[in-house]
């Protein structure tokens, strides 16, 4: 009788020339034995003028250069006999994110711990951190995962108030400078249920989060600007098993793409162990975007490793009812609503919804122009068309829609001009590169002005 083959049926990883690099193949099925677990925790820096426990800036002043170490104080410092305040604008922030997520926000008894550990970025030799009793708990999101053709519902297990540690400047002669503007920065981690069962879905829960945030004002959620910080644990097992593998945490993702792609790298690293009968080890690894890999770092941490105790110097919070009904009804219309709403009352399609959803400056940009009773379709045509594929050639400089010098106004009038034969469509295509490229979209004076007739 021949032996059963169990080997993997074809990876999705192959030999990249001879360098023994491996290239992620989105069309080859990993295999059909094993089923993909994915968490994701975010971090986010929340958009408050001062720190979590101190009155220092997050920021420097408008037109000041920003020198390390310039926005300390003996509280963020650490220093002997100082004590926390808690800033309220924070914990207002988290409670809004958890109502966005829809989370039960804690009324009756909010605590901050100590978390410990000693690191050159951690200036008091602990974090405060919330553990046992976080700010908002238990909450999903439905999350609309294009590359899968669904939606899938991701639970939401906590999102909880922390602060930032300093920033550390590695040298290249075999030293770290520490920055220390960063530390005590408020910042709220959100974490999920292992729900996730696809690098895309990863992708996809990460963009969705992204865009809550920056609709409710909690955070920027610029990943390259380091306000928004997302790692991935990943684990395989057999289809139909209950028990969850072995857990890797990665870190050191700077992108959508790059947590896609080190999920991609794991969940096949992982099966081909499987497939060999070698143990895994639950560790953190770093992902290195050069080489298209993830390395070790460290064997990973427990929570007994922290030895979490409650903070001493701050008490028990204890939101009313009123302060969290009152954030409840400040609450905007938010992405996925917007979205369903372009697709329900104006006749946009799925595509262009989801375009104009996607950063809450250009939303508000395309309901500025249908405002001025430019039809819907025409105007998403542009919008999501031609303007956001200039905003994207400007990704670099962070230009979003609210920031260009062409006002809602100023495209309604182009628009007019266009569909009244005045001016020609191609002109403003041509005419919108070669402004954009001097620095600014056009003025918003004329239609004529505007395009230089």
């Amino acid at each position: 009788m021949a032996r059963k083959d169990t080997r993997c049926p074809r990876l999705a990883w192959t030999k990249a020339g001879t360098s023994g690099r491996h290239r992620y193949n989105p069309g080859v099925a990993v295999t059909t034995r094993y089923e993909t677990i994915i968490g994701i925790e975010v971090h986010a820096q929340l958009r408050t003028a001062s720190k979590m426990f101190c009155p220092c800036a997050t920021a420097p002043g408008e037109g000041q250069p920003d020198e390390p170490n310039t926005r300390v104080c003996p509280i963020c410092m650490g220093m002997p006999g100082t004590l926390p305040v808690i800033n309220r604008r924070a914990v207002e922030l988290v409670m809004l994110t958890g109502l966005a997520l829809g989370c039960h926000v804690e009324t009756d008894a909010v605590r901050f711990e100590r978390k410990n550990y000693f690191y050159p970025d951690l200036p008091k030799g602990y974090q405060i951190s919330q553990y046992a009793l976080p700010l908002s708990s238990n909450g999903r999101l439905e999350v609309p995962v294009a590359a899968e053709g669904t939606d899938v519902m991701v639970g939401i297990t906590r999102a909880h108030l922390e602060e930032d540690t300093a920033r550390l400047l590695h040298g290249g002669r075999g030293y770290t400078l520490v920055d220390y503007n960063r530390a005590g920065v408020p910042l709220m981690e959100i974490v999920t249920e292992p729900d996730i069962r696809s690098p895309a879905q990863a992708r996809a829960y990460g963009e969705a989060l992204r865009d809550i945030l920056r609709y409710i004002g909690a955070s920027n959620a610029d990943m390259e600007a380091g306000s928004m910080r997302i790692e991935g644990n990943v684990s395989v097992r057999e289809v139909g098993s209950d028990r969850l593998g072995t857990k890797v945490e990665v870190k050191n993702l700077n992108s959508f793409r790059s947590l896609e792609r080190a999920m991609e790298f794991e969940v096949v690293r992982h099966t081909e162990a499987l497939e060999r009968g070698e143990p895994l080890s639950q560790e953190t690894r770093g992902w290195d975007e050069g080489k298209g890999r993830t390395i070790v770092q460290r064997s990973k941490e427990e929570a007994n490793d922290y030895r979490y105790f409650p903070e001493p110097d701050l008490p028990p919070l204890r939101p009313s009812e009123e302060w969290v009904d009152e954030l409840r009804a400040r609450l905007p219309e938010l992405p996925a609503a917007r979205r369903a709403r372009y697709e329900r009352e104006l006749g946009l399609s799925p595509y262009d919804a989801g375009v104009l959803t996607s950063d809450v400056a250009l939303a508000d940009y395309f309901d500025g122009v249908v405002d001025l009773d430019i039809p819907a379709k025409l105007a998403a045509n542009w919008v999501a068309g031609e303007f956001s594929r200039l905003l994207n050639v400007h990704a670099v400089d962070r230009l979003r829609a609210s920031d260009v010098a062409l006002r809602p106004d100023g495209l309604a009038e182009l628009l007019r001009e266009v569909e009244a034969g005045r001016v020609s469509a191609g002109w403003p295509r041509r005419c919108w590169p070669r402004r954009s490229r001097q620095g600014t979209l056009p003025p918003a004076s004329s239609a004529t002005e505007a395009w230089g007739r």
